[in-house]
């Protein structure tokens, strides 16, 4: 296998490493990423519940395509509705001229609603079911101003002025039928009685309904009909069924659905009759333009009347040839034809631009018709003058007569359609809306994504916590530092439900998990620890041990005590003293009192004999830490305690010295002094690196060698199986997970 190849194989290999890690360390927080999952989905449901339900209300239009020119046709060689002009019929709806009107019509502008408790009230209302009509239900928590269901408000009327336009006021039911109504600063504006007009400080109102208890309290904001418009323009959806279909829905949404269908249907009314009176304003354009033209057509065909039969008395010829009256024929008709397509040329310029198909094919017909007509004038020509002059007098009347004639049935065809104008738009569906089955909330979406929010939520918690972790997990990390770890101690649960217990007043249970549970995982692996101490102490300058920790909190206390006594069962005599003369317990574990400890006979105030207490465990004595003492980094470094340790240390096999945490006090350097071995206590996930390297460190500045490690409360980790306890063949059933 190549170089390149190796390399890329420890890449995959590294790869899948990494995504191993993810995958256990989001195991070893399942408990946490269920919690915040709950939290999230509770407050889904929660929200879920208490939304206030949202309907829709729909309606279909149809939008036929548009009659246009003066004969009132369909465009030539058009789709049945372009999508221009569906865009511009969406906006036409959707334009202030028609949402406006809706605003005004329906006092869309009042918003009036009763006043509900923030969260709950809504939710609260909507679930009482009156027995009666007009029935209230009863205020909770004695919260009598809000609502809790079946209040009613009904305002008819409302002007204020400009400065109250948009700002929320409040009205309060004084007594039955009686109101009050307060801007927002609670300065009364005015009150009277229900069902009449009642004006002052500038408000005009009368409200024609109002239900509610005395003193139940109800919001009113009276907004301008413009700002109304434009929200309902934003609230008003309307989408095309299709391309050219000219199917056009209509859907609004809102809490009632009554009113929901109510403004739809006012929207599609006044659409329509919109679209109408659009239509017969086009027709009543064409029948004026018509009307316009008859009198200068009519007098022009009085004046060819005269002119004809003027010629016929000066020329004395009453009657054209046969051959003439045939021409005569011929160019009228030409010139009705050629009339009536220069009138449709009129409609098809202003559709049209002169390059499009409908126009030039107008404009052939056109010269096809003057081509016509020029061909006969030519044959005109070679008539008698006579008889020229008569038929082009006839065909001057005859063609005005003819032009007259079409006008006037135009403009009646016009009129007829002014009056019978429909449009070209009609309503396919009344508003209607489903009550049963509100469009929101959404509930099980809302479930759905509050459980994928809130999974998201809980393993970005893991990996920012991660992230900010500094606690070690891993023995190895100590072992890299150059210290040795003697023993890896199992948290236990036992010791934690005593912990607890023993925190209770009046009790006097022991809290030494070796005496209660000798057979727990964490008092085997401090067995283990026996050993190992057995052989390190061999080359020791004396008999003492220094148990210590970097910081408070590790269970120092707890290694040391169970130490002494699983020490003492084999049948060698310890002695456990506690160092601790600021916060020191460990005879709370022994129930036993303080007094006549460490701090009275480094003080003088007692010899060593007298402080020395005989436990419960066979070949355990214990000194405490005394009463705390005001300065027990000076009673350490008094020779007496070294002379406390050389008379103590012959008649005991084993000296074991519980102190302060090591970067706390400087009492722990004192007593290493004194110590002829150091052992640290660091705590799984709480101890850093950076904690042990600076106890080292600040020992050894003072000549003193830590031997080694106790890595205590080890949980199992999915991310730690590799070197947890259970790797040793041990039952990990009492370790917290």
């Amino acid at each position: 296998m190549t170089a390149m190849n190796r390399t890329s194989l420890d890449d995959v290999q590294d790869s899948r490493i990494d995504l191993a890690t993810i995958l256990r360390t989001l195991f070893d927080h399942k408990g946490m990423i269920a919690a915040i999952m709950g939290v999230c989905i509770l407050l889904g449901v929660t929200y879920a519940i208490l939304a206030t339900p949202i309907f829709q209300a729909n309606a279909m239009i149809q939008i036929e395509p548009k009659k246009i020119g003066i004969e009132g046709r369909t465009e030539i060689n058009s789709k049945p509705l372009s999508v221009s002009q569906a865009t511009t019929e969406i906006e036409l709806i959707k334009s202030r001229a028609v949402l406006g009107k809706v605003v005004d019509d329906l006092k869309l502008y009042i918003i009036q609603k009763p006043k509900y408790v923030p969260g709950i009230g809504s939710y609260m209302a909507r679930r009482f079911k009156p027995e009666h009509e007009g029935e209230i239900a009863a205020p909770l928590f004695g919260l009598d101003s809000f609502a809790w269901g079946g209040e009613k408000i009904d305002i008819f009327q409302l002007e204020v002025p400009d400065a109250l336009l948009g700002e929320k006021m409040t009205m309060v039911i004084d007594k039955p039928d009686t109101f009050s109504l307060y801007d927002q600063d609670h300065n009364k504006l005015l009150s009277g009685p229900v069902g009449q007009t009642v004006e002052g400080s500038g408000v005009k109102i009368q409200v024609a309904a109002l239900t509610g208890r005395p003193g139940t309290e109800f919001t009113v904001v009276r907004q301008r009909t413009l700002t109304a418009a434009l929200d309902y323009q934003d609230r008003l959806k309307i989408i095309e069924a299709g391309k050219d279909s000219g199917i056009v829905y209509l859907s609004i949404q809102d809490p009632d659905p009554a009113l929901a269908k109510r403004i739809l249907n006012e929207v599609s009314r006044l659409y329509v009759r919109q679209n109408v009176e659009r239509s017969s304003a086009e027709a009543a354009q064409r029948l004026e333009f018509l009307r316009s033209q008859l009198p200068a057509v009519r007098k022009q065909l009085e004046q060819s009347e005269i002119a004809l039969n003027n010629f016929q008395t000066s020329a004395k010829s009453v009657d054209l040839s046969v051959e003439t009256k045939s021409v005569l024929d011929q160019v009228v008709k030409l010139e009705g034809t050629l009339s009536d397509l220069k009138m449709k040329r009129v409609d098809v310029e202003r559709l049209y631009t002169p390059e499009h198909p409908t126009y030039r094919g107008l404009m052939t017909q056109i010269g096809q018709v003057e081509a016509q007509k020029a061909a006969l004038l030519k044959k005109i020509e070679t008539l008698p003058a006579t008889q020229q002059e008569l038929l082009r007098l006839n065909r001057d009347m005859q063609v005005t007569s003819q032009t007259y004639t079409l006008l006037l049935d135009k403009s009646q065809e016009q009129d007829i359609l002014r009056a019978g104008s429909i449009g070209n738009v009609r309503i396919i569906d009344n508003a209607d809306a489903n009550i049963e089955e509100p469009v929101k909330p959404m509930r099980k979406i809302i479930v759905l994504v509050a459980a994928l929010v809130g999974l998201l939520v809980a393993v970005a918690t893991v990996f920012v916590r991660q992230a900010f972790y500094r606690g070690i997990d891993n023995p190895d990390v100590i072992e890299n530092l150059g210290m040795p770890v003697y023993a890896s101690l199992p948290f236990s649960r036992q010791q934690e439900r005593m912990d607890k217990l023993g925190n209770r007043a009046g009790n006097k249970e022991p809290r030494l998990l070796s005496v209660s549970a000798p057979t727990e995982l964490a008092i085997e692996s401090l067995r283990s620890l026996r050993t190992s101490l057995h052989f390190a102490m061999l080359e020791a300058r004396n008999n003492v041990l220094m148990i210590s920790s970097p910081t408070p909190g590790v269970g120092k206390s707890f290694v040391s005590s169970n130490l002494a006594v699983i020490i003492a069962q084999t049948g060698k005599r310890v002695l456990l003293i506690d160092a601790d003369m600021r916060k020191g317990y460990l005879h709370k574990l022994f129930n036993l009192s303080p007094k006549h400890g460490l701090s009275d006979t480094l003080a003088a105030r007692l010899k060593s004999g007298e402080v020395i207490n005989h436990t419960e465990v066979r070949n355990l004595d214990f000194i405490s830490c005394g009463f705390a003492a005001p300065n027990p980094s000076e009673l350490l470094m008094h020779d007496n305690f070294n002379k406390l340790i050389t008379d103590l240390s012959p008649l005991y096999d084993l000296v074991i010295v519980d102190t302060p945490p090591i970067l706390a006090v400087t009492d722990a350097t004192l007593v290493g002094r004194q110590s002829g071995t150091c052992l640290l206590v660091t705590r799984f996930g709480l101890s850093s690196a950076k904690e042990i390297e600076a106890c080292k460190r600040r020992l050894m500045h003072n000549g003193i060698l830590i031997k080694g490690a106790i890595f205590n409360g080890v949980l199992r980790k999915a991310s730690t199986a590799d070197y947890d306890c259970a790797a040793y063949g041990y039952d990990y059933t009492t370790v917290r997970k």
